[in-house]
């Protein structure tokens, strides 16, 4: 499986997203985001990071790059599988690729530190074979409180992916990450790809990558 995992100015976690997929068993190559042909690969992978330096609003920026674009036409016309962590969840929800946005915690501070989230639904690309009820994954933000208003909120109904067990930032009914409608993209604050070997933690967050390979080589497959 070949997954391209998207560089803008600024991201940090691109690395760390190499090294978990590799681990995983996918091929990876990366993506500036002024490339303008992604259809080759069968998974997006959008790293946290500061694109852009964060210097408007998380992500209000990188929605502009020509890449992302294409990272429409891949969910819309490929219907490839698309995963925003972070600063890549703030992306997705800027582009309005999923509903809602990222505003500042409640405590207004950066929170770095291992938190656990119980896996919500099992019938999406991202999570069918998970076999944790409960994962322990890293966060590392200062604009991760998921909020939505009130005539989106059924847009989330059914799409919730990841509810934090201890809600460190605010985030509305506890929600770590979310699917879009057709559930072939998901966006979520913690960092699955910092603990994806048990040198790093547990390796609960390799569940999460092992799922969306394994989705991929059936489809493939069938």
């Amino acid at each position: 499986m070949k997954a391209g995992i998207i560089v803008f100015p600024g991201s940090n976690c691109d690395r760390d997203a190499e090294f978990a997929l590799n681990s995983c068993g996918f091929e990876t190559e990366y993506i500036w985001h002024d490339y303008d042909n992604i259809l080759k690969y069968d998974f997006i992978f959008i790293p946290g990071g500061f694109s852009y330096g964060d210097y408007l609003r998380a992500g209000a920026l990188a929605k502009f790059s020509p890449v992302m674009k294409h990272v429409e036409k891949f969910a819309i016309e490929k219907k490839g599988l698309i995963m925003g962590v972070c600063n890549g969840f703030q992306i997705l929800t800027e582009t309005g690729m999923l509903p809602g946005a990222l505003s500042k915690n409640t405590s207004l501070k950066f929170i770095c530190k291992d938190v656990d989230v119980n896996v919500e639904s099992f019938e999406t690309p991202f999570t069918k074979y998970i076999e944790k009820k409960k994962l322990r994954l890293p966060i590392a933000h200062s604009e991760g409180n998921f909020k939505i208003e009130k005539k989106d909120i059924e847009l989330i109904k059914d799409k919730v992916a990841f509810k934090y067990v201890e809600n460190p930032n605010g985030s509305y009914e506890d929600i770590a990450g979310i699917f879009n409608k057709n559930l072939n993209i998901l966006g979520m604050m913690p960092h699955p790809e910092r603990n994806s070997v048990k040198t790093l933690g547990n390796g609960d967050g390799a569940y999460i990558f092992l799922s969306i390979r394994r989705y991929l080589e059936d489809a493939k497959n069938n």
